[in-house]
Protein backbone atom coordinates (compact mmCIF):
# COMPACT_ATOMS: atom_id res chain seq x y z
CA UNK A 1 0.00 0.00 0.00
CA UNK A 2 1.37 3.31 -1.06
CA UNK A 3 0.70 7.09 -1.30
CA UNK A 4 -1.00 7.32 -4.84
CA UNK A 5 -2.84 3.63 -4.51
CA UNK A 6 -6.52 3.00 -5.26
CA UNK A 7 -7.62 2.63 -1.80
CA UNK A 8 -9.31 -0.91 -1.70
CA UNK A 9 -12.89 -0.93 -1.60
CA UNK A 10 -14.50 -2.53 1.75
CA UNK A 11 -18.08 -3.12 3.25
CA UNK A 12 -17.92 -3.02 7.28
CA UNK A 13 -20.53 -2.72 9.74
CA UNK A 14 -20.64 -0.20 11.73
CA UNK A 15 -21.86 -0.01 16.33
CA UNK A 16 -25.09 -0.23 15.41
CA UNK A 17 -25.04 -2.93 12.80
CA UNK A 18 -25.62 -0.72 9.63
CA UNK A 19 -23.08 -1.64 6.17
CA UNK A 20 -20.54 1.20 5.99
CA UNK A 21 -19.02 1.29 2.28
CA UNK A 22 -15.97 3.06 1.45
CA UNK A 23 -17.12 3.11 -2.57
CA UNK A 24 -19.83 5.40 -1.03
CA UNK A 25 -18.01 7.81 0.33
CA UNK A 26 -16.59 8.73 -2.95
CA UNK A 27 -15.98 12.60 -3.40
CA UNK A 28 -15.08 13.35 0.24
CA UNK A 29 -11.69 13.11 1.97
CA UNK A 30 -11.93 9.73 3.83
CA UNK A 31 -9.64 9.42 7.31
CA UNK A 32 -9.42 5.82 8.41
CA UNK A 33 -7.62 5.45 11.90
CA UNK A 34 -6.61 1.83 12.73
CA UNK A 35 -6.55 0.65 16.61
CA UNK A 36 -5.49 -2.46 18.02
CA UNK A 37 -8.36 -2.99 20.81
CA UNK A 38 -11.76 -1.75 22.08
CA UNK A 39 -10.67 -0.26 26.10
CA UNK A 40 -7.42 -0.68 25.45
CA UNK A 41 -5.53 2.19 28.03
CA UNK A 42 -3.70 3.62 24.50
CA UNK A 43 -6.45 3.16 22.38
CA UNK A 44 -9.02 4.87 24.43
CA UNK A 45 -6.49 7.62 24.85
CA UNK A 46 -6.40 8.33 21.00
CA UNK A 47 -10.39 7.44 20.49
CA UNK A 48 -10.97 10.01 23.09
CA UNK A 49 -8.10 12.54 21.74
CA UNK A 50 -9.78 12.57 18.89
CA UNK A 51 -13.42 12.92 20.48
CA UNK A 52 -11.43 16.15 22.06
CA UNK A 53 -10.37 17.39 18.88
CA UNK A 54 -14.12 16.87 16.83
CA UNK A 55 -14.77 20.13 15.99
CA UNK A 56 -11.16 20.19 14.17
CA UNK A 57 -12.19 17.15 12.47
CA UNK A 58 -15.59 18.27 11.65
CA UNK A 59 -14.42 21.40 9.84
CA UNK A 60 -12.34 19.57 7.66
CA UNK A 61 -15.97 18.02 6.04
CA UNK A 62 -13.76 14.63 6.11
CA UNK A 63 -15.55 11.11 6.90
CA UNK A 64 -13.61 9.96 9.77
CA UNK A 65 -13.56 6.17 10.86
CA UNK A 66 -12.15 4.08 13.13
CA UNK A 67 -11.21 0.52 12.76
CA UNK A 68 -10.58 -2.46 14.70
CA UNK A 69 -11.27 -6.14 14.53
CA UNK A 70 -13.53 -5.90 17.53
CA UNK A 71 -16.98 -6.81 17.16
CA UNK A 72 -19.70 -4.32 15.96
CA UNK A 73 -20.89 -5.40 19.63
CA UNK A 74 -17.75 -4.34 20.89
CA UNK A 75 -17.69 -0.63 19.09
CA UNK A 76 -20.92 0.31 20.35
CA UNK A 77 -20.10 -0.35 24.01
CA UNK A 78 -17.00 1.28 23.73
CA UNK A 79 -18.42 4.32 21.81
CA UNK A 80 -21.41 5.14 24.26
CA UNK A 81 -18.34 4.41 27.35
CA UNK A 82 -16.49 7.02 26.25
CA UNK A 83 -18.95 9.34 24.12
CA UNK A 84 -16.86 8.93 20.76
CA UNK A 85 -18.35 10.88 17.96
CA UNK A 86 -17.03 9.04 15.28
CA UNK A 87 -18.27 5.90 13.37
CA UNK A 88 -16.34 3.09 14.58
CA UNK A 89 -15.98 0.12 12.53
CA UNK A 90 -15.74 -3.89 13.03
CA UNK A 91 -13.18 -5.89 10.87
CA UNK A 92 -14.12 -9.50 12.79
CA UNK A 93 -12.55 -11.55 10.06
CA UNK A 94 -9.34 -8.43 10.00
CA UNK A 95 -9.98 -8.58 5.68
CA UNK A 96 -9.84 -4.80 5.93
CA UNK A 97 -6.27 -5.00 8.13
CA UNK A 98 -4.60 -7.57 5.58
CA UNK A 99 -5.82 -5.19 2.45
CA UNK A 100 -4.66 -2.26 3.70
CA UNK A 101 -1.34 -3.62 5.06
CA UNK A 102 -1.91 -2.58 8.58
CA UNK A 103 -1.46 -6.43 10.93
CA UNK A 104 -0.38 -6.41 14.15
CA UNK A 105 2.37 -8.28 16.46
CA UNK A 106 -0.39 -8.97 18.55
CA UNK A 107 -2.47 -11.95 16.61
CA UNK A 108 -6.09 -10.98 15.08
CA UNK A 109 -5.30 -7.34 15.67
CA UNK A 110 -4.90 -4.04 13.37
CA UNK A 111 -1.68 -2.17 13.90
CA UNK A 112 -2.18 1.48 15.30
CA UNK A 113 -2.21 3.42 11.40
CA UNK A 114 -3.75 6.40 9.97
CA UNK A 115 -5.03 5.94 5.90
CA UNK A 116 -6.24 9.24 4.47
CA UNK A 117 -7.86 8.85 1.31
CA UNK A 118 -8.60 11.88 -1.13
CA UNK A 119 -11.73 12.89 -3.28
CA UNK A 120 -10.86 10.82 -5.83
CA UNK A 121 -10.49 7.44 -3.58
CA UNK A 122 -6.65 7.48 -3.65
CA UNK A 123 -4.66 7.04 -0.74
CA UNK A 124 -3.18 10.40 0.48
CA UNK A 125 -1.34 9.38 3.65
CA UNK A 126 -0.28 6.66 5.21
CA UNK A 127 1.29 5.91 8.18
CA UNK A 128 1.57 2.38 10.31
CA UNK A 129 3.11 2.77 13.75
CA UNK A 130 5.11 -0.41 14.10
CA UNK A 131 4.67 0.08 18.13
CA UNK A 132 1.58 0.51 18.52
CA UNK A 133 2.11 2.21 22.59
CA UNK A 134 1.90 5.86 20.96
CA UNK A 135 -1.49 7.26 19.37
CA UNK A 136 -0.81 9.19 16.12
CA UNK A 137 -1.28 12.70 17.15
CA UNK A 138 -4.24 14.79 16.23
CA UNK A 139 -2.19 17.64 14.50
CA UNK A 140 -0.51 15.19 12.24
CA UNK A 141 -3.70 13.88 11.03
CA UNK A 142 -5.68 17.24 10.11
CA UNK A 143 -1.89 18.08 8.42
CA UNK A 144 -2.98 15.12 6.60
CA UNK A 145 -5.90 15.71 5.91
CA UNK A 146 -5.46 19.14 4.88
CA UNK A 147 -2.86 18.40 2.10
CA UNK A 148 -5.17 15.50 0.86
CA UNK A 149 -7.77 18.40 -0.28
CA UNK A 150 -5.15 20.71 -1.72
Amino acid sequence: MRVGDNAPDFTLKDGDGNDWKLSEQKGKTVVMLFYPADNSPVCTKQMCSVRDHWSDYQATGAEVVGISTDSAASHKGFAEKNDLPLTLLADNKGEVTEKYGVKSWIPNRSARAVVVIDQTGKIAYYKVQALSLFAPSDADILAAVHAAQK
